[in-house]
C-alpha cells in the first residue's frame, strides 16, 4: 500500500467531522505522517534542489522551482472530516499568521526549512468588549528544519521559509463557511497587554494580543496540481 494510501486509511478512522476523538487518534495519525517521504507525493526533485540549495553549481532550480513568488497549494482529499493537501513555499514567502477555528492541524515539514509561529487562545472572563483584540498564549516560535517528525500546530499560526520548504497539512475538520470555520488573518499588537487584564495572571513572555486584518495583495495562494500516487477512496 502506498505511504499516502495508508495516510488517508488511519485519518479515516481516526478522524470525524467533529475532529480527531481523543489524543490517541491524533497519535494514530501523526505516527503514519512521521513516514511520509517527498518521494511519496510526488516531490523527490524538489526535496533533492533543496538539498543542495546552498550550493554556487547546485541542480538548476528555476526549472524545479516555479519562478513566480507565490505560495502553491497542491490539493489531495477532502471530506467533511478532513483534508489532506500540501503547500509548496518559495524561500522567504510567508504565509501570514492565520487560525482554524473549532480544527486540529497535524502538519509534516517534507523538505525545507521554514520558521514557524504558533499560539492558542486564552479564555479569559471579562465584561469588556475584546472582539477587536484577543490574547494568545505562544506554543512555538523558531525554525524546523526537514527531516523531523510531525508536528500539532496551534490553532493560530504563521510560516516563513527559510529555504524553499513544502508542508503537508491535515486538518480536521476542514475549513468550512456553513459551519462557522472560516480563515481570519491576524497581526501583532505591539503592545503586550492593551487591557491590563491579564497582568499578574500570566507572564508576559508566555503571551500576545492579535487582531484581526486583512492581509496585503501580495500574499496569494495558487492552486497547484498534485504529482504524486492517486488515492483510492
Amino acid at each position: 500500500m502506498a505511504a499516502i494510501q495508508k495516510l488517508y486509511e488511519v485519518c479515516k478512522v481516526s478522524l470525524s467531522e467533529k475532529g480527531p476523538s481523543s489524543p490517541e487518534t491524533i497519535e494514530n495519525v501523526r505516527d503514519v505522517l512521521d513516514m511520509i517521504t517527498p518521494s511519496d507525493v510526488g516531490l523527490e526533485s524538489e526535496a533533492q534542489a533543496v538539498r543542495v540549495w546552498r550550493r554556487p553549481r547546485a541542480l538548476n532550480r528555476k526549472t524545479v522551482f516555479p519562478s513566480s513568488p507565490a505560495i502553491r497549494y497542491r490539493h489531495i482529499y477532502e471530506c467533511k472530516s478532513f483534508s489532506i493537501g500540501i503547500f509548496c513555499i518559495p524561500a522567504s514567502s510567508i504565509i501570514p499568521l492565520h487560525n482554524h477555528p473549532g480544527m486540529t492541524v497535524i502538519s509534516k515539514l517534507l523538505y525545507g526549512k521554514v520558521h514557524v509561529k504558533s499560539y492558542d487562545w486564552i479564555d479569559i472572563d471579562d465584561s469588556r468588549n475584546l472582539s477587536k483584540v484577543r490574547p494568545a498564549k505562544v506554543v512555538r516560535d523558531g525554525e524546523i528544519s526537514a527531516p523531523c517528525g510531525a508536528m500539532v500546530l496551534g490553532n493560530i499560526h504563521a510560516m516563513k521559509a527559510i529555504t524553499p520548504c513544502a508542508i503537508l497539512d491535515i486538518l480536521s475538520p476542514p475549513y468550512s463557511s456553513e459551519d462557522g470555520r472560516h480563515c481570519s488573518y491576524f497581526r501583532r499588537l505591539p503592545k503586550s497587554d492593551p487591557s491590563g487584564i491579564l497582568l499578574d495572571r500570566t507572564r508576559e513572555s508566555e503571551f500576545v494580543w492579535l487582531e484581526e486584518y486583512q492581509p496585503s495583495d501580495n500574499f496569494v495562494i495558487r492552486r497547484d496540481l498534485y504529482t504524486g500516487p492517486t488515492l483510492n477512496f
